[in-house]
């Protein structure tokens, strides 16, 4: 525990390490942007056929109509959360579940490369995790009381 407290208060002090995570946050607002506006305007993320299982679940997503709305809006309340500062640790809590899914989604139905992309997004949200060490170690000890 003394060493993760070191290391955050190390990484926390320099400037570089500030850079990193504001360009963290902005690529992964980036990455949900896309996909997040699709679904709120009601569009179809993917064109793969319907006898494709990967086709066919995104079908199934779109068809429920609502949902398919409110996946995209969380999508986007979750990135624009990490760009603003007061909010960005909420951000990063908030997407944490989302990218999880996607991550487990694009691995158990084989997709090409994707679990690669969200692999590395998870990762990226783990370290702005990281980077609230302190926020994050209050919330779940208040939690776990």
């Amino acid at each position: 525990m003394i060493l993760i407290n070191t290391f955050h208060t190390y990484i926390k002090s320099k400037k570089h390490f500030l850079i990193f995570t504001w360009l963290t946050r902005i690529l992964l607002f980036i990455g949900f942007l896309p996909s997040g506006l699709k679904k709120i305007l009601g569009q179809r993320f993917t064109q793969i056929s319907l006898e494709n299982p990967i086709g066919f679940f995104f079908e199934a997503l779109y068809q429920t109509g609502f949902y398919w709305n409110f996946l995209g809006l969380v999508q986007l309340l979750a990135g624009l959360l990490l760009l603003i500062p007061k909010t960005s640790f909420f951000g990063a809590l908030l997407y944490f579940p989302i990218i999880i899914n996607i991550f487990v989604i694009v691995t158990a139905m084989s997709f090409t490369g994707t679990p690669y992309v969200a692999g590395l997004m998870l990762l990226a949200n783990v370290y702005l995790l990281f980077w609230d060490y302190t926020k994050l170690k209050s919330l779940v000890s208040i939690i776990f009381e």
